[in-house]
C-alpha cells in the first residue's frame, strides 16, 4: 500500500482545488500535484463533511469510533478472562474437591 500523503500536503491541495480559477478542472489540479483525480475528490469530500457542508461522519468522529471499538474489544477480552477465572475458582471451592483434609 502506498504511503499516505502528509496532512499538510492534503490541506494545500484541497485549498488550491477550492480556490481554482474558472475553467480549471479538478483533473488539472490533481495532475499538477501528481495525484489521482479520485484521490483529490475523496479529500475534498472529506473536508466538506468535516466542515459541515455535507452530511456524514467527520474525521474526528471516525477516529473516536475506532478508538471506542478498540477499547470495547479489550474490555470484552478482559471480561472473558474474568469469567473463566470465576468459573475456575468456583470449581475449586466445591465440597469434596481440591482439598484432601478431613
Amino acid at each position: 500500500m502506498p504511503k499516505p500523503y502528509p496532512q499538510e500536503f492534503r490541506d494545500d491541495v484541497v485549498r488550491v482545488a477550492r480556490d481554482r480559477e474558472p475553467g480549471v478542472t479538478l483533473a488539472q489540479v490533481a495532475k499538477d500535484f501528481g495525484i489521482h483525480e479520485m484521490t483529490l475528490a475523496k479529500w475534498m469530500r472529506r473536508v466538506a463533511i468535516d466542515d459541515g457542508h455535507k452530511p456524514g461522519t467527520t474525521s474526528t468522529e471516525s477516529a473516536e469510533l475506532r478508538e471506542l471499538r478498540k477499547r470495547n474489544r479489550l474490555l470484552e477480552q478482559e471480561n472473558e478472562v474474568l469469567r473463566r477465572a470465576a468459573a475456575y475458582l468456583s470449581q475449586a471451592n466445591l465440597p469434596g474437591k481440591g482439598s484432601t483434609r478431613s
